[in-house]
């Protein structure tokens, strides 16, 4: 389950099955140093206030399941059972969510990850998004991408317009490497 992204200057390889990225550059004349991945993005300030949204039982549990399924068995397989869980999530809705369905999902799930004791980054808080979209039958399209200078990896929630909901605009940035949700998952 590896899927790579060729930027010419580096080549990302993302393993799903365990979760290892590795950065692979083209050889030059010299010693040179593969860049390491962040697998986080700096555009949203953590910590600093609470996230705008109306708080809601069902987004905090659907985080809690995410960070369940995430800690539950051998640790190098999670984001395989996470990408498994998403993609059975995405096989039971039956309607696309509105872009304003989306967005008030990840609204919701950012505000109960503000006062989860564990880690909630990108990959956690739209795998959230999209059990919650998905306990109200509703889909969307869950992303996973990479972009270069630096290497940094992002995860995040689009409706099937194409419309990124509650992303900067600096998302654009960013090469889907794997998206599930579509008429077909792209893997």
């Amino acid at each position: 389950m590896q899927r790579s992204v060729d930027f010419g200057h580096v080549q990302v390889v993302i393993d799903y099955a365990n979760g290892r990225v590795r950065c692979l550059i083209p050889a030059e004349p010299g010693p040179t140093t593969a860049p390491t991945a962040s697998w986080g993005s700096a555009e949203h300030p953590a910590g600093l206030t609470v996230p705008g949204g109306a708080w809601c039982p069902a987004a905090a549990a659907a985080l809690a399941a995410v960070l369940v399924i995430k800690a539950a068995g051998n640790r190098g397989t999670a984001m395989k059972r996470l990408i498994g869980t998403i993609r059975n999530a995405a096989s039971a809705t039956t309607r696309p969510a509105t872009r304003e369905q989306a967005t008030a999902s990840v609204h919701a799930v950012r505000r109960a990850a503000w006062y989860s004791p564990a880690r909630t980054g990108c990959l956690e808080e739209s795998a959230a998004v999209a059990l919650l979209l998905a306990m109200r039958r509703r889909s969307v399209i869950w992303c996973h991408g990479v972009a270069p200078d630096p290497v940094r990896l992002h995860a995040w929630i689009m409706t099937h317009d194409g419309t990124a909901a509650a992303e900067p605009p600096s998302t654009s940035a960013y090469t889907p490497v794997l998206t599930i949700g579509e008429h077909r998952d792209t893997f």
